[in-house]
Parts: structure tokens; C-alpha cells; sequence
């Protein structure tokens, strides 16, 4: 059984942004709760609980660090350590006003003008935890290697065991799994007035690095510590 982590960020437990995302999927990431999402006129329950079912597994984030496991000799303790040692020499990030829109298929919110100091901050999670990540065996490579990567993904991909890093890297809180045009349109739709009444109170600060963990292969990824940035 192999465990995995992964370097999130999430908005703080309890806060408007966290009760939005977490009702949404229908997920709290923080207890591995199930909660009820909401009632929409444009999509019935089934219809909104199917489109959020991969990305409930994650719980509501946008990705620092994907998923990997801890190569030999390292430890959750000393994965913790580094990740306050980290989260001490990165300042948080204002992501100002997000929109939700399409990511290839499926529906994210995106900072509608991406703020200057996040490809700094992504790339230092990136690389600086990068010690600590098993190498990813051939067989995961190549189950990886999927045939829209270009040149310079796969490049990426061997090098840090995910394609979409550094100047790759797109931040976006995923709020749905795959979905055809209509059902994107209508989450877009759904989630217009909701997410401009938070830009409006409560602006994103990307203010915290989070670790989740997948227990075992398939398992729900669950929060289990999270560190605010302190520089």
C-alpha cells in the first residue's frame, strides 16, 4: 500500500471560500465528511453529483504539488518539517477577482488576471520539496505520457512527475470532473453570482500551503496539516 501526499492550497477551514468549495463537491476535505450540496434550478442533484465526483476525492484546492510518495528514508515528520521551513519564506499571494471557465474539459475557477509573484510561489513548492518525491516507476511514466504532453510537458513529467509545472503551471480550483459543453455551461452558470458576491466580500489570499494525503490508491484525499506563509 502505497501512501501518497500532495502540496495544496485551500482556503482556510471554516472561511466563506472553503464553505463554498466544500458544499459544492459535496465534500469536507478537512474531516472526510460528506456534506449536502446545493439545490440548483439548472442542474438536478444526480446531474451535479456526478460532475463533482472526481474532483471530490481531492477536496477543494488548486494544486502546488501533485501527488507523489516519499522516496526512501523520508518521513511524514520530516516532510511536515520542511514544509513549515517552506511556508516561512514564501509571502501570500492576493489572487484578486476568479471566474469559472473551461480547462480543457472540465470547469475551474481561475484568477482573472494572474497575479505576478504566483509563478514564484508555485515554482518554490515545486522544486523545493522536490528531494523528498519517489521517482516515478516506468510504468507510472508511461501511463502518464498521454498523447496531447508536448515536448516540453514530458520533459517535465520526467523531471518532476507532472507535465503542468513552473511555466507550465495554470493555478485553478477544479469544480468539476470531465463534462460536456451544456453541463459546463450550466455549472458556469450556477456558480456566476456565488463566486462574485466572495470576490466582492472576501477576496482569495492564496495566504497557506496545505498537505493532504491519499491513505491508500483511490482514497479520498484528506487534509492533514497546513502551514500559513510567513515571509
Amino acid at each position: 500500500m502505497t501512501t501518497r501526499y500532495a502540496l495544496y492550497f485551500a482556503p482556510a477551514q471554516g472561511s466563506p471560500w472553503w464553505e463554498f468549495g466544500s458544499r459544492w463537491l459535496g465534500r469536507d476535505d478537512c474531516r472526510d465528511l460528506q456534506l449536502a450540496q446545493p439545490a440548483l434550478a439548472q442542474i438536478a442533484p444526480a446531474e451535479l453529483q456526478a460532475a463533482t465526483e472526481q474532483p471530490r476525492r481531492y477536496g477543494f484546492h488548486a494544486t502546488l504539488k501533485a501527488p507523489f510518495a516519499l522516496s526512501a528514508g523520508h518521513t511524514l515528520d520530516e516532510l511536515t518539517t520542511r514544509l513549515q521551513a517552506l511556508a516561512d519564506t514564501l509571502k501570500p499571494v492576493a489572487l484578486g477577482p476568479l471566474q469559472a471557465a473551461m480547462l480543457g474539459d472540465f470547469v475551474a475557477l481561475l484568477p482573472v488576471k494572474v497575479p505576478d509573484p504566483l509563478a514564484a510561489l508555485a515554482a518554490a513548492c515545486v522544486t523545493g520539496l522536490d528531494d523528498l518525491r519517489a521517482p516515478l516507476s516506468a510504468a507510472e511514466l508511461l501511463r502518464r505520457r498521454v498523447d496531447h504532453l508536448d515536448a516540453r510537458e514530458q520533459a517535465l513529467l520526467a523531471r518532476y512527475g507532472y507535465p503542468y509545472v513552473l511555466e507550465r503551471y495554470r493555478l485553478h480550483l477544479t469544480l468539476s470532473g470531465a463534462v460536456a459543453p451544456p453541463m459546463a455551461h450550466g455549472i458556469m452558470q450556477a456558480v456566476a453570482t456565488p463566486v462574485a458576491g466572495l470576490n466582492a466580500r472576501v477576496p482569495l489570499v492564496l495566504d497557506r500551503l496545505c498537505l493532504f494525503m491519499e491513505p491508500s490508491p483511490g482514497a479520498p484525499f484528506k487534509r492533514i496539516a497546513e502551514v500559513e506563509l510567513r515571509a
